[in-house]
This record gives structure tokens, C-alpha cells and sequence, in this order.
């Protein structure tokens, strides 16, 4: 009992005694190689090459995030799908498993009719 309260405490003053090291690694280095006399040139923001026409902290669109939203979530429920088909081959109650499977589905056109008429997916 007392060697394994040892090593979750040597693990744990190790885990603090690196991390701290690797923050103060980090500052070190942010302060040897970041802006020593910053103008105006040297903190404007660097857009491939171009200039800066116009005030570059715009805010994006919220149609935009909620697309996107749309896209992971759509695209993680569809990852869920993956197993099921792995498993069908072996399965013994297939019947059981494509209604599972059209339920499913079901539920992810019901969310996507129910995006569509909110206006999620409308970018006029």
C-alpha cells in the first residue's frame, strides 16, 4: 500500500516539477525571441503577403458556425454507422439491426429537415 502511495506521489511531484519546467522553457523562450522594439510594421498582421485593407478582427457570420456545426455533427453521426456495418456480417438478428439502422437514419433526417427550416443551411 505505502510503495504504491510512493509512486502516485512521485508521479504526481513529477508531473508538476515538468510541467513548471516546460512553462518556464516556453517564457524563456517567448522572451529571447519575440518583438524587442515593436513599430508599426512589425504588430500589423501578416495576410500571405497582401496588405491589410481593412480592419482584420472582423466577426464571421453566425450562419457560418451553424453550418459548420451542421457539417461535424452530421459527420459524427455518420461515423456511428461504421460499426453497424462491421457487425452486420455477424450478426444473427439482421432484421433487428437494419430496423435499428433505419431508426437511425430516421433521426438524422428529421434533424436535418428541422435545420433546414430554421435557415441553417440558407446563405442568401
Amino acid at each position: 500500500m505505502s510503495s504504491q502511495l510512493a509512486q502516485i506521489a512521485t508521479f504526481t511531484i513529477v508531473g508538476f516539477v515538468l510541467g513548471l519546467t516546460l512553462l518556464m522553457l516556453s517564457l524563456t523562450i517567448q522572451k529571447i525571441f519575440s518583438i524587442q522594439n515593436p513599430t508599426q510594421v512589425k504588430t500589423e498582421s501578416y495576410e500571405c503577403g497582401m496588405k491589410a485593407f481593412h480592419d482584420t478582427n472582423i466577426q464571421f457570420d453566425v450562419r457560418y458556425y451553424l453550418f459548420a456545426l451542421m457539417f461535424i455533427v452530421f459527420d459524427v453521426e455518420f461515423i456511428f454507422l461504421v460499426p453497424w456495418a462491421v457487425i452486420f456480417d455477424i450478426a444473427v438478428n439482421k432484421v433487428y439491426l437494419i430496423v435499428e439502422a433505419f431508426i437511425f437514419v430516421f433521426i438524422l433526417m428529421l434533424g436535418l429537415v428541422y435545420a433546414w427550416r430554421k435557415g441553417v443551411l440558407d446563405f442568401d
